[in-house]
């Protein structure tokens, strides 16, 4: 890997010039961010409008980070050969005019395509910024606050996703919290077109496209095996999806050990310490994004509070994320990155279990409690492995190593919403609606908490009520079930990486 013309790194001589660069990559990951939890508080809206089916919601809400997880790695390498500036420039560009499709699509099949979309436009932005990142910072302790920053706006941007659904929602339609991508991709386009250097691989062999069609069907079929077996059980698709899914990934994998230029060495996960990295990654995006999604729809649909409410609710997450990112570094250098990763897990598995006793009255105080330990130890934990999975390897594999640590945090959004996510939707859907009310309108509310909030309301009376109430009720149940078993993984994770980072801190050579 190298910084690109000479004349670009004379820009970043000046500390002042490092930190404006950081600056623009950050409005990349912010809006990636954002996007992957903004239609949280959307949901209700989406359903009353375009009538989804309880799939089609899921799929609404996740497809988008499975594109970007299953195109991560093909992307990065895609950055290594024609610079990671270009690539990012060109998919701002793309996320923009894609942002509008999506604003303005008029039935789920085609929200669902244009989230794809969006995946795909997303996964040329990430791999670009923490590969800059490790290039324009070559100091190893300006290089761990630049990563900790950089991980805080991925956190802050998730977290903050609901707050920022929930302003544009109490004013506009739904498809505003697209449209509000426009003004800021102008601006990242523009700045970055004067400020980033250029970073590639002046040797990086032919980019190889059956490795980048492997990977996107590996991720998405692995993905959507586990997102089905969780809503409905191990159906026949559920099993043909994860065999299709396991198949491509293995095929993938062989095929990176045999190309004389692979998409990524795979020999990187030999190393202990990074492949413990990149597992506590996406482990503690996937606590967050999961919790975020479900109390979002608690908030909403179970207590019944308006989106800027339940925007407002969830600030405590995007507060103690911003926070402890940018403490991990010093964090770090004060103990030692297994005791910050693991101490980050902990919080995260200790606020799950905190809600394991969720229902529908539950007060603020438990809530904001579960919020700001979940944010804080994201905090900790994202940033701490995202700077280890760079800084474990040599420079030159930048490139190759931000695309690993971005397809942990998409795919552990992915995984949070869609198991996290469903795992509400198929304990709901077991619940016995009141006697008497009609069938379509017991199909309706077994689908989705949203078709039973509409039901509810086209029934009125003290009918729609018990219907409301039961669906609620059955629908924390949900939630009792999956805080419950997310608590029981965190910790389990917690555990292991202490066990297995030993005393390995960000810059220490890899194995």
């Amino acid at each position: 890997m190298t910084t690109a013309p000479p004349h670009a790194p004379a820009r970043h001589d000046r500390a002042s010039g490092r930190w404006i660069s950081l600056g623009v990559l950050v409005l990349a990951v912010l809006l990636v961010a954002v996007d992957a939890t903004v239609l949280g508080l959307a949901t209700p809206f989406i359903s009353e409008d375009l009538r989804p089916s309880g799939a089609q919601l899921l799929w609404i809400g996740d497809v988008y980070s499975f594109v970007i997880a299953g195109l991560l790695v093909s992307m990065g390498g895609l950055g290594d050969r024609i610079g990671h500036k270009r690539l990012l420039l060109t998919g701002a560009a793309a996320f923009g005019g894609v942002s509008v499709l999506n604003a303005y699509a008029t039935g789920p099949e085609m929200l669902i395509a244009a989230r794809a979309l969006m995946g795909v436009a997303g996964a040329t932005l990430m791999p670009a910024t923490l590969a800059l990142i490790r290039n324009i910072f070559t100091d190893a302790r300006e290089r761990s606050l630049a990563v900790g920053i950089w991980a805080s706006s991925f956190s802050a941007g998730a977290a903050a996703g609901p707050l920022v659904g929930g302003l544009l929602l109490e004013h506009f339609w739904w498809g505003s919290v697209f449209l509000v991508n426009l003004p800021v991709m102008a601006v990242l386009v523009v700045a970055g077109a004067r400020l980033l250097p250029e970073s590639r691989d002046p040797s990086p062999g032919p980019w190889d496209l059956p490795s980048a069609a492997l990977s996107l069907a590996g991720m998405i079929g692995t993905v959507y095996a586990i997102k089905e077996a969780a809503a409905h059980g191990t159906t026949p698709r559920a099993g043909a999806a994860a065999v299709a899914g396991i198949a491509a990934l293995a095929w993938f994998v062989h095929r990176q050990r045999t190309l004389d230029s692979p998409l990524i060495d795979v020999r990187l996960f030999r190393d202990r310490g990074f492949s413990t990295a990149v597992a506590a990654d996406m482990l503690a995006v996937l606590g967050l994004a999961g919790l975020v999604f479900f109390l979002s729809q608690f908030f909403q649909l179970v207590q019944g509070r308006s989106p800027l409410e339940a925007g407002l609710a969830e600030l405590p997450a995007t507060i103690g994320s911003v926070v402890t990112g940018l403490l991990a570094a010093l964090a770090v250098r004060r103990t030692s990155a297994r005791t910050v990763v693991a101490s980050g897990l902990a919080a995260m598995g200790l606020a799950l279990a905190l809600l394991a006793g969720l229902h529908a009255g539950t007060g603020y105080p438990l809530l904001f409690t579960a919020l700001l330990l979940a944010g804080a130890g994201a905090g900790f934990a994202f940033a701490t492995t995202s700077d280890m999975i760079v800084s474990l390897v040599p420079k030159e594999q930048a490139g190759a190593a931000s695309a690993v640590s971005e397809t942990a945090y998409e795919l552990g959004a992915a995984l949070g919403i869609a198991l996290l996510g469903s795992v509400p939707t198929g304990v709901s859907r077991g619940f016995a609606p009141p006697a008497g009310a009609p069938a379509g309108a017991a199909a309706a509310a077994h689908d989705s908490i949203g078709g039973a909030a509409q039901a509810a309301e086209a029934l009125g009376g003290p009918a729609g009520q018990a219907l409301l109430t039961a669906a609620r009720d059955a629908f924390a149940a949900g939630l009792r079930c999956t805080a419950g078993v997310g608590a029981a993984v965190l910790l389990a994770t917690a555990v292991a990486a202490w066990i297995l980072l030993r005393d390995r801190r960000p810059g220490t050579p890899a194995d």
